[in-house]
């Protein structure tokens, strides 16, 4: 049994493989959350089912398991791996008689810790507050039928569930308000920097891939970092010099999750804008990671659903000072040439010239394409203006 550490929720983590091949680094990944948002992790349960429980999510037998580490620990909270309805969470809650959070829980959770601007703190409760919505359902004691009366409203017989809907949606609509003025400020700066001819970078890639420590040592600036799950949540953006003539910005952007909460994803919209609107987009990926497959895979779905997935990408493989044995060449090319994929330790700035040099080649193509763009533009304006001056006057008028 793990030493209890005063003042820390102690909890108990429960994982279901329903026959998932990576189902024990999952498991592994879960316990990072929990230790992320300050608790202790007493004990894991796992089992092992054909499909999820319709009542209890792992079974009866199952959560009496949890049950029993709930009152051999002490513990105070039960963590499952997995996405519960509020109906399994409430019937498992009465078993282990401790709070039940779900994955998504857990996440929201970790952001509403983590969220430093006022725009990451409006991001995250509207998130909250959208995921408490779906929570709301019937069967509590507290939702009895109100009384209503002069200035009050919600007339007689509305219940408490409708008004804290109500409430919800007000607060809700409230926070969409503020968040759609920042972000308008946000397209007015995006809009500034294209005008200059600035060449826009975003780092983007899977939580703790070492981002921020990449960020840091490209733009020597001081981000916050830590060895841990979304150590940063809010969007920093630093000019990059790599030679006269290019304007680059970087941005440093919020790490992704395997099964990232919609509501979050819609919730972080425009600080996720940053990378909707880049030029070029640096996907990071932990080259020590067993899972790093599968979380390139996992950031490219966020991607996609933000509508920034045909936007030209460089796989950054970070931390390769963790490999056992290293790669040879710090980049690859494409069948036309084109770099697609760079190895990299932020940490110890092996590889970082290669890197720059990457950034460097894309910026010298986009801004060729824009001059080209802009000539051509400029080309057809000349020739309407020579083919109205030499037309006929009737046919100047007719048109």
């Amino acid at each position: 049994m793990p030493p209890k550490s005063p003042g820390r929720t102690q909890a108990v983590v429960v994982g279901v493989d329903f026959h998932d091949a990576l189902f024990v680094e999952r498991m592994a990944e879960a316990v990072e959350l929990v230790t992320s948002a300050g608790a202790t992790v007493a004990q894991t349960v796992i089992g092992k089912r054909a499909k999820p429980d319709a009542g209890t999510f792992a079974g009866s037998g199952k959560i009496d398991e949890v049950a029993a580490c709930v009152a051999e620990h002490e513990a105070n909270l039960v963590f499952f791996n997995h996405q519960l309805s509020p109906i399994q969470i409430r019937n498992i809650e009465k078993i282990v008689g401790v709070h039940v959070i779900d994955r998504t829980d857990l996440i929201l959770a970790i952001f509403a810790q983590r969220a430093r601007s006022a725009e990451g703190k409006l991001q995250v409760e509207l998130a909250q507050m959208q995921h408490l919505m779906t929570r709301l359902i019937r069967g509590w004691t507290h939702l009895e039928r109100q009384r209503g009366g002069i200035g009050v409203r919600g007339g007689p017989g509305e219940t408490q569930l409708e008004m804290d809907r109500r409430l919800i949606g007000d607060r809700i609509k409230r926070l969409k308000e503020k968040l759609q003025k920042l972000g308008r400020q946000r397209v007015t700066q995006r809009a500034g920097r294209k005008r200059a001819g600035v060449f826009n970078v975003s780092i983007v890639g899977y939580t703790n891939a070492g981002k921020s420590t990449l960020f840091n040592r490209m733009t020597r600036s001081e981000t916050y970092v830590a060895d841990k799950l979304f150590a940063t949540l809010d969007t920093t953006t630093r000019k990059l010099y790599i030679e006269p003539g290019i304007h680059v910005a970087m941005s440093d952007t919020v790490g992704f999750i395997r099964d990232l909460p919609h509501g979050l994803v819609a919730a972080f919209h425009a600080t996720l804008t940053e990378a909707m609107e880049a030029d070029l987009l640096l996907h990071v990926v932990d080259a020590a990671n067993p899972m790093r497959e599968q979380q390139i895979k996992d950031v490219n779905l966020v991607l996609a659903e933000i509508g920034a997935d045909s936007i030209a990408q460089v796989i950054v493989h970070n931390k390769i000072d963790q490999l056992e044995d290293p790669p040879l060449g710090a980049v690859l090319r494409d069948e036309s040439g084109k770099i697609r994929e760079c190895r990299v330790s932020a940490l110890q700035g092996i590889g970082i010239a290669d890197l720059r040099e990457t950034i460097k080649e894309y910026g010298l193509e986009n801004l060729t394409r824009k001059t080209c763009a802009t000539t051509a533009q400029e080309y057809r304006g000349i020739q309407e203006e020579l083919t109205t001056k030499s037309a006929p006057a009737e046919l100047v008028l007719a048109q």
